[in-house]
């Protein structure tokens, strides 16, 4: 789990730095940086799950948001039958950009849930 954890920490943070000349990098940023720190407490053997929980939710009503979201996940799927979304990385169409983030949330939430199930699991054995 620690190169699990170190090597998230590393592509979110990455991540982030590429928000930097994105349209909204104030709500970006955060979000990668969020679940950045909490991959780096987890590689240290330090669990939060509640904080995992809440990114979850948080990173989840957002995900739900940009599937379901004019020119969302959901378009890109149906109107625009699955266009290659890594063609290019200027995203000139807004369907592009909607689906490229509704699938970095979906990185960040399955992350999370496996640090706290890991976290839950490993609570438990310190309990017997």
């Amino acid at each position: 789990m620690k190169i699990f954890n170190y090597f998230f920490c590393f592509v979110f943070v990455l991540f982030a730095a590429l928000q930097y000349n994105d349209p909204d990098p104030y709500v970006w940023i955060p979000i990668y940086m969020y679940a950045s720190v909490l991959c780096w407490l987890a590689a240290k053997q330090k669990f939060y799950p509640r904080a995992y929980l809440l990114g979850i939710a948080v990173y989840g009503f957002y995900a739900l948001y940009k599937f379901f979201d004019r020119n969302g996940a959901w378009d890109w799927m149906t109107i625009h039958h699955g266009e290659n979304i890594a063609e290019t990385m200027k995203a000139e169409k807004p369907w592009v950009e909607e689906t490229r983030e509704f699938f970095g949330l979906v990185i960040l939430i399955g992350v999370l849930l496996i640090d706290f199930f890991y976290a839950r699991k490993k609570s438990r054995i310190r309990k017997s």
